[in-house]
């Protein structure tokens, strides 16, 4: 694991640093991945995983997949839409207000599902639904082998204490696809892509929607700071940059790209089950300066709406779990997390309504 000096950089009244990410080479020996990977869940709450036994040609098919239905006329992408939340969705994220410059789908991560899905998604829907099957297998079977590791990193008794939650067959895990326009386009044209819907400065013009949010003069959201409700995030893009996480102490570092790994994010959920040792780590995707379009893939683990989120009883001691012996949360389900989800903002703190304030 590599971590770097920061290297602080102010734009106008925010933190950035440049920092190196926390690499864990999954082929070391067990031992000594579940160690690194309970440090770095500890420190950032984030982590890039190497030598991570998906093939190439699963991903590579699955990000053909998605580029064939984003380079697709509006009109047709609707089609898919509107999210409700899944389904093909483009600048407004979730049901209270919060807008990004994107474009997305948003799948429930089970094969009936995905086949009633895939028709309204691809002209070829046998296809599409095989190839997102073979993907969301193989980054499910990545996520169970990384929560094995960290049960074994907190020396558990139960080594598939935390993958069971994911694995059962009623786990509620989704799969988004972001897609992301370029900040300027190739030869300074204005309009650059007319798959997409009008830029945010002649939204403004037409009146169809207020400005999205930028971050300075040169960089604009794409989606807004926020942490994931569920247990992990198993997250791969392109060679485009953007994605940016928030330290424990307000930076917000920059993650380089690397199409050919994945990065992982300890959610809501994970902090719950450990008791706020692990901390859900903030996020959020920048536009800035690129002419290329990112795109984005995310498997979100989460487990069956009726699992409860409790620190395990085996873990509850000051070795393993904090310096604080008492619990942090009252035990909730997935199902009562997610009801608060739809009912926030997305930079609100969903947690805070599940913390125990008679410990």
């Amino acid at each position: 694991m590599v971590v770097a000096t920061p290297n602080t950089l102010r734009r106008g009244n925010k933190k950035t640093t440049a920092f190196g990410i926390p690499t864990i080479d999954l082929s070391e020996e067990k031992s000594k991945s579940s160690e690194m990977i309970v440090k770095a869940c500890e420190d950032y709450g984030f982590f890039k995983v190497t030598n991570h036994g998906v093939p190439n040609k699963v991903i590579a098919r699955m990000e053909r997949e998605a580029v064939d239905f984003f380079s697709r006329p509006v009109s047709q992408k609707r089609r898919a839409g509107p999210a409700t939340p899944f389904g093909y969705g483009c600048k407004n994220i979730g049901f209270n207000g919060d807008k990004g410059d994107l474009e997305y789908i948003l799948l429930e991560a089970n094969p009936l599902s995905l086949s009633q899905r895939s028709k309204t998604i691809s002209n070829d829907p046998s296809t599409f639904s095989c190839v997102a099957n073979d993907y969301l297998s193989a980054v499910k079977n990545l996520a169970c082998d990384i929560l094995e590791l960290v049960a074994e990193g907190l020396r558990t008794q139960d080594k598939s204490i935390f993958s069971n939650l994911i694995s059962d067959s009623q786990n509620d895990s989704c799969f988004r696809i972001n897609h992301y326009p370029p900040l300027t386009a190739p030869n300074h044209q204005q309009e650059f892509n007319h798959n997409w819907d009008p830029s945010p400065v002649e939204q403004e013009r037409l009146h169809i929607s207020p400005p999205l949010p930028t971050v300075g003069s040169k960089s604009r959201i794409g989606f807004g700071e926020h942490t994931d409700p569920q247990i992990l995030t198993i997250l791969r893009s392109n060679d485009v940059n953007g994605l940016q996480i928030c330290s424990h102490d307000g930076f917000w570092i920059p993650v380089p790209p690397d199409p050919n790994e994945f990065f992982v994010f300890v959610g809501d959920s994970f902090q719950a089950l450990t008791n706020g040792r692990f901390t859900s780590v903030r996020h959020r995707v920048v536009a800035m300066n690129s002419w290329k379009t990112r795109m984005s893939m995310m498997y979100f683990a989460a487990p069956a709406l009726d699992a409860w989120i409790t620190s395990p009883s085996q873990i509850k001691n000051k070795s393993i779990i904090s310096t604080n012996n008492s619990n942090i949360y009252r035990p909730f389900t997935w199902g009562q997390l997610k009801q608060i989800v739809y009912s926030l903002r997305l930079a609100d703190s969903r947690l805070d309504h599940f913390k125990n304030h008679t410990q």
